[in-house]
């Protein structure tokens, strides 16, 4: 299941310089699921998302960290893992691209920083549902490049659609 750029403006709330998502590879259920068939909300746990993102070299965020030395912030990082996550919801809704959505970022745990990360680098956001307890959801995230992890973090979040 690709998700074009477009398609992800209408899903997310963020914009640049703030969204962190190109394009999302693949959204996979826990489960095979039936053409039309859509998860309820705690069924949506093991669902993995695949995201993209390509670290442009004039994102605004390299003026000010660091002015001849670009390296893209680990708390922005987290930020991206965390709107990838959100896409497990287009099992949940069955049109996900009207909804509204309101999100926050509650809590971060066991965040991991193994590699810095540069203008240029094409990235990839792996993220899996691991709880969800009404508007609140837990995902385990990767940010890999070239096939190497780069960060990890666990994210919880209070999502409204």
């Amino acid at each position: 299941m690709k998700i074009e750029n477009e398609l992800v403006l209408k899903f997310l709330p963020h914009r640049d310089p703030f969204l962190f998502v190109d394009t999302v590879e693949d959204v996979v259920a826990p489960r095979e699921l039936a053409e039309g068939e859509l998860l309820p909300l705690k069924e949506l746990v093991g669902t993995k998302v695949i995201a993209n993102f390509h670290m442009r070299e004039d994102h605004p965020i390299f003026a000010g960290h660091f002015p001849g030395n670009p390296i893209f912030p680990g708390v922005a990082q987290v930020e991206m893992m965390a709107q990838a996550s959100s896409f497990i919801y287009v099992h949940a809704y069955e049109n996900p691209y009207v909804q509204n959505m309101d999100v926050a970022l509650v809590s971060i745990s066991n965040a991991k920083f193994r590699k810095p990360v540069y203008p240029g680098m094409d990235l990839v956001i792996e993220t899996e549902c691991a709880k969800v307890r009404g508007p609140m959801v837990e995902s385990h995230c990767r940010l890999l490049h070239d096939g190497q992890l780069v960060s990890e973090c666990t994210v919880m979040a209070s999502v409204k659609m």
